[in-house]
């Protein structure tokens, strides 16, 4: 005859228990972890991270893109492009992006900025003298077209970064395509970010996660980076613009093929 006394405490009393030792794992991990709470260590790794971004004088790299969507039924689909970037300070840059629904290829030689949809065959040309500071800002600004990881081209990208943030942490460590980093969080009023720094004496950006929080199920923005070189040279040739056989001239209005996304999705991005 089994005696439930003698064999411990009712059954009932096992998840309580189970609840408070969980409870407690919680307590003593907020407690005893000083790095999600120091978010000055955050932000010195994004400060060193923005200097040695910004002193490279030439940077060719490769990314890979992923843009969330919520469909009317709650249904999250991922979009998915690829491209390539060459970067030469202030005032040179050429970037490709291609996806499933568009390929699109970006030329800027410090006076005239280019954008060619090469589904269409179609370019438009804009005057956009300056850096390229300037030039990513007459492009949001005026145009509404955006060059993906925007904010980690900008010459005074801490500065960028750390406008409107409210929370910074330190996770802590993170490995992105085998590359060990350091974890960053961030915390914005209607967005959070994350992003990954390689460890090392070259702090790149390998990962960026921007989270929506004003929208249903916050869809999130992934861009991570690949292949950096800041040590080849770029010929000049990189940005001077040839225009493809059989091009065609267009107004910018009239580029239809240049979105991260299908025009049913891009409308259900900005619900």
């Amino acid at each position: 005859m089994n005696n439930s006394r003698s064999n411990g405490p009712p059954s009932t009393a096992r998840p309580k228990r189970a609840r408070l030792a969980s409870l407690t794992f919680l307590v003593a991990l907020a407690v005893s972890s000083p790095a999600l709470a120091e978010g000055e260590d955050a932000k010195q790794i994004l400060k060193a991270m923005s200097d040695y971004v910004t002193s490279q004088q030439h940077i060719q790299l490769q990314y890979d893109v992923d843009i969330e969507v919520i469909t009317p039924h709650l249904e999250k689909l991922q979009f998915a492009s690829s491209g390539d970037l060459k970067l030469s300070r202030p005032d040179k840059l050429r970037a490709t992006r291609t996806g499933g629904y568009t390929d699109v290829e970006l030329v800027f030689d410090g006076k005239t900025a280019t954008v060619l949809g090469k589904d269409s065959n179609t370019f438009a040309q804009l005057d956009a003298r300056g850096s390229i500071d300037q030039m990513i800002d007459r492009l949001r600004t005026e145009h509404y077209i955006e060059l993906p990881g925007a904010d980690l081209l900008l010459s005074n990208l801490y500065d960028e970064l750390v406008a409107g943030v409210i929370e910074a942490k330190y996770i802590g460590h993170g490995v992105v395509d085998g590359v060990e980093c350091e974890h960053l969080a961030f915390r914005n009023q209607e967005t959070d970010w994350q992003l990954w720094v390689e460890r090392g004496s070259a702090p790149i950006p390998r990962k960026y996660v921007i989270t929506s929080k004003t929208l249903a199920a916050a869809p999130q923005y992934t861009l991570r980076i690949k292949a950096w070189d800041a040590e080849t040279p770029l010929d000049a040739k990189a940005f001077t613009f040839e225009p493809p056989a059989g091009a065609t001239s267009v107004d910018v209005t009239a580029l239809a093929d240049i979105g991260e996304l299908p025009p049913p999705a891009e409308a259900m991005k900005e619900q």
